[in-house]
């Protein structure tokens, strides 16, 4: 008789209301009832357990069973256990109560497992019945009333309440019956005779036996009783015995004699002829497993017996009659184990590979090895291979974990193979094993490395754009992506320049290339750091230093620093008819900015209107007279001199000089009329020739001052000066040679140009950056540093150009004092120099 809808319904909802959690040290329980649809939800163990959603995607939690049977599923996106299908309890469990399934949810990312028991309880879905269709006896007339005839007992898969209840037995005014506890706490039927029969009135019975179960609505069972009613036979046997007990050992063979039993009836003749069978029991198989002999009462072994299956069993036999007498007794059989199981190795879940930088403690497989041996045929002890970083940690349950034991280098071993040994205690021990292959991934541990630290490398100046210099080289132990140098320029400056507008690094083949062309006289050399990078996260570096040199080449013309050409010059130097030999007509001052013998300078005459008056001095560029003046000379001579450098191939550089051979200023200016009478100047030219006149005569005035006071303190401390090297000596000429060859480009000169040589004066001075202080302080006091200082810095300061120009007893005298840079800072006060020539005409006229 089947549940209604409504009622089933009702009765599980109110199993779902009563359903019992509990949760404790990583375990979690339910309790669900049987025959729950597919899909059910059994219990939400992501609350349960208080784990995060994400964790059971990321761990990809999954469940495992021992047998692999899977009942329940786990919905990773709601942490709901899902039921996969309908589960029987009676076909799960039987009569064992409770009846429960253990399974294991598995988590990775770390490792995780928790143990989850889901109680199955019963519901009232299975009626009580009868393995036999019908009953039949033959019941001797003589039968008294009280005499018993066993009917067995019905069968109800249920348990607990709605386990089998009670019998009724219709009709009843022969027969009752009679309910006889067994040791298992079941119940055998006994059909009582309450009134003797009669066979003379009634040959024959058919008796209705019914079942019925607990629950609502109550199941029941049905059995018909034939009775045939015999001719006197009022003994039933008797056993010598109402327990048996026997062992055997699970590799018994098939035929093995357990036990006798046996039972006697006094009845004499056919009446006491005992025949034995195996009532029914509850384990259906057990018929097919043991025979007995009908007539000797042995119990024989037919089948095979498995201690890790059914180590217990209880049979009942009976003894009958011919009279229809009969009586029960039970045997039981213990089965003894024997180390017949290897351990079974179960890998739950292993990580194909580990970082290089795990931590120690971390674990990389799970497994589940079980023996279904019992006692010392079921411990097991399980080994891995030696000398490998890992270890294997029992936990309880027999699960056991590798871990890393010691910590791990990709670089040394990149690759384990473990064999996992698991053997149990038996005598002989039975093992099995299991082999892993672990891959140990790559971690950005190592940085580049440069093949050496310091890079050297030169570059002809005025190269091609593009141009390739050197390749640096690093390497990384590394792998893949990990050891994937780039390099990488790293930000600098060179004379406040960004260094990435000199050279640019490729970033993967390290070549160091010209970014535009250098050049020697703005750039002598220079360092930058390349960075080698791993294109690891977060990557690793390292630096080199490089240092590029630039080689000068000649590509640079003398430049004349005095005379000034201008076009509209007329101002020429002055010869007196009395002048002697090697008289000093003038000097030419060139200077070339490259260096070394590139910046080597010679002085020729190219064009001269008597080239047997004049010479010039190769080195020194002085033009002098090379005879005596005669009157046949003409006034106006016109030289040309060529400034010629030692580079391959040469630069020169020419210079026109006007010389008047005359004894007086009229005569010379009657040679240059053309010059002093074709311009006319206006009343504001003229006031502004006035006013510069003032203001250099006036500047004059005054640095002339400051230069005589300064001269006389150094006149005091010239001993001091000299010792410290604070000051270079005076040269009476302009050098001839230089110590690269020509004028340096941070250096300042003070020059004073006359007519005769002897009275010509160039000063070197030291650079800026330079502190003559320093040097003063290892000879002097304090109070000595600090005067050499002031006087040294009143020096510095007086560094305009002062040019005055002057005629006395015919002969015109200029003096230029040159300072700062005199390569880039000269033409500036050359041409305020000039500026003034060109207004002497007016001076001449007042």
């Amino acid at each position: 008789m089947a549940l209604t809808m409504p009622d089933a319904m009702v009765r599980r909802l109110v199993l779902f209301l009563t359903l019992l959690v509990h949760v404790a040290r990583g375990q979690v329980s339910y309790s669900i009832p049987e025959e729950m649809e597919k899909g059910s939800i059994v219990g939400n163990i992501a609350q349960d357990l208080g784990l995060d959603l994400q964790r059971l995607k990321s761990g990809k939690a999954r469940i495992y069973s021992r047998d692999s049977t899977e009942y329940i599923e786990l919905n990773r996106n709601t942490g709901s256990l899902l039921s996969r299908e309908k589960m029987d309890r009676e076909s799960l469990c039987a009569k064992t109560t409770p009846c429960a399934l253990h399974i294991q949810m598995i988590m990775e990312n770390p490792m995780e497992f928790y143990t989850i028991t889901i109680e199955i309880t019963d519901i009232n879905d299975n009626a009580p019945s009868f393995q036999r269709k019908e009953f039949r006896f033959e019941i001797s007339e003589s039968a008294a009333a009280g005499a018993g005839f066993m009917l067995g007992r019905a069968f109800d898969p249920d348990v607990g309440t709605h386990a089998l209840q009670r019998y009724s037995l219709k009709p009843t005014d022969r027969f009752r019956l009679e309910l006889h506890n067994q040791a298992d706490g079941s119940k055998n039927v006994e059909m009582i005779l309450q009134n003797p029969l009669d066979r003379e009135s009634q040959s024959s019975l058919i008796l209705l036996l019914e079942a019925f179960g607990g629950g609502d609505p109550v199941l029941s069972g049905t059995v018909q009783i034939h009775i045939t009613v015999l001719d006197i036979n009022d003994n039933a046997p008797v056993f010598t015995q109402k327990i048996y007990k026997t062992t055997i050992t699970e590799n018994a063979t098939k035929g093995t004699i357990l036990t006798m039993v046996s039972a006697s009836d006094t009845d004499e003749g056919s009446n006491s002829v005992v025949t034995y069978y195996i009532s029914d029991t509850v384990e259906k198989n057990v018929a097919e497993i043991f025979l007995i002999n009908e007539k000797s009462g042995e119990l024989i072994l037919n089948g095979l017996v498995d201690y890790e299956k059914v180590s217990h069993y209880e049979i009942n036999i009976q003894a009958k009659d011919q009279g229809g007498l009969s009586n029960a007794c039970k045997v039981i059989i213990d089965v003894l184990d024997i180390n017949d199981n290897s351990p079974m190795i179960s890998l739950l879940s292993i990580s194909n590979s580990v970082s290089e930088d795990s931590t120690p403690g971390t674990v990389v497989a799970m497994m589940k090895v079980d023996d279904t041996d019992s006692g010392v045929n079921g411990q097991i002890h399980c080994t891995i291979n030696d000398n490998i970083p890992f270890a294997l940690i029992s936990s309880s349950s027999n699960f056991i974990s590798l871990r890393i034991e010691q910590q791990l280098d990709r670089e040394r071993d990149a690759e384990y193979n473990i064999s996992v040994t698991c053997s149990d205690q038996g005598v002989p021990a039975l093992f099995s094993s299991a082999s892993l292959s672990l891959q140990i991934s790559d971690v950005n541990d190592n940085a580049p490395v440069f093949e050496k630290s310091h890079y050297e490398a030169c570059v002809v100046e005025n190269n091609t754009p593009g141009l390739s210099i050197f390749t640096v080289k690093a390497s990384d132990a590394d792998w893949n992506q990990n050891a994937r140098v780039s390099y990488i320029l790293e930000d600098s400056t060179v004379n406040g320049v960004s260094v990435s507008s000199y050279v640019s690094v490729h970033p993967d083949s390290g070549l160091i290339t010209a970014v535009h062309s250098f050049d020697y006289e703005q750039l002598k050399d220079f360092h930058f750091r390349v960075k080698a990078q791993d294109g690891g996260s977060p990557p690793l570096s390292s630096n080199a230093t490089v240092k590029i040199t630039i080689q000068d080449q000649n590509d640079n013309t003398p430049q004349v620093l005095y005379p000034v050409q201008t076009g509209a010059s007329v101002v020429a130097e002055i010869v007196p008819r009395a002048a002697d030999v090697g008289y000093l007509v003038t000097k030419v001052v060139a200077v070339d900015v490259d260096s070394g013998q590139n910046a080597w300078l010679s002085y020729k005459l190219h064009k001269v209107t008597d080239r047997a008056l004049f010479e010039v001095g190769l080195q020194n560029g002085e033009i002098r007279t090379v005879r005596q003046v005669t009157d046949k000379d003409a006034v106006k001579q016109k030289l040309t001199v060529v400034v010629e450098d030692n580079g391959q191939p040469s630069r020169s550089a020419v210079v026109s000089i006007n010389v008047a051979v005359a004894d007086s200023f009229p005569e010379v200016l009657s040679e240059f009329t053309d010059f002093t009478h074709e311009k006319q100047y206006n009343d504001s030219l003229t006031f502004y020739l006035i006013l510069a006149l003032t203001v250099v005569s006036l500047l004059f005035i005054v640095s002339i001052t400051l230069i005589i006071s300064v001269k006389i303190y150094r006149w005091r401390q010239n001993k001091l000066f000299y010792k410290s090297g604070a000051n270079l000596p005076v040269i009476p000429y302009y050098p001839p040679v230089y110590a690269d060859g020509t004028l340096q480009h941070v250096y300042n000169y003070e020059m004073c140009g006359t007519t005769d040589s002897r009275m010509s004066d160039m000063k070197f001075i030291r650079p800026y950056s330079q502190n003559t202080l320093v040097s003063q302080s290892r000879l002097g006091t304090v109070q000595r540093e600090k005067k050499e200082q002031e006087v040294d810095d009143l020096t510095l300061e007086v560094r305009p150009c002062l040019i005055k120009c002057f005629i006395k007893q015919n002969i015109k005298t200029t003096c230029i004092y040159i300072s700062q840079n005199i390569s880039q800072n000269v033409l500036s006060l050359v041409s305020k120099y000039e500026a003034i020539n060109k207004n002497q005409s007016s001076k001449y006229e007042r």
